[in-house]
């Protein structure tokens, strides 16, 4: 039996981190798509429905913040997996979208491997 790989797609405005995280995700194995603003990822999320998880930062520029795309996202394609991260907000349960998972700044990355992966294959 051959299992799907994780496809995911990272939101992160800051190129350096943006380009960390997705070498760490293609070294574990994941097929990464990224984007540096909400409003790109919708277009590649769109043009992509392999996509089966979405990283993104909260505090981003543009016309909408990683919590809107998350509100988005989840109504659009509620069997997608979503995180969102920040270094300065402090989220509380009750403050995410349903079935939204945060990890605060700095992360560390095989706590996000075992977000964005679906629990039969951590």
């Amino acid at each position: 039996m051959t299992l799907n790989p994780v496809v995911v797609l990272i939101v992160e405005d800051e190129p350096v981190i943006r380009m960390s995280v997705v070498e760490e995700l293609q070294h574990a194995g994941v097929v990464v798509f990224e984007a540096g603003t909400a409003d790109e990822s919708l277009t590649i999320l769109q043009a992509n429905p392999e996509i089966s998880s979405v990283f993104t930062d909260v505090d981003m520029p543009g016309t909408m913040s990683g919590t809107e795309l998350a509100r988005i996202v989840r109504n659009s394609r509620p069997s997608v997996t979503i995180t969102l991260t920040s270094a300065y907000l402090k989220l509380r349960k009750g403050e995410l979208p349903p079935e939204v998972g945060y990890i605060p700044k700095p992360y560390d990355i095989d706590h996000v491997l075992r977000q964005i992966h679906p629990p039969a294959l951590v």
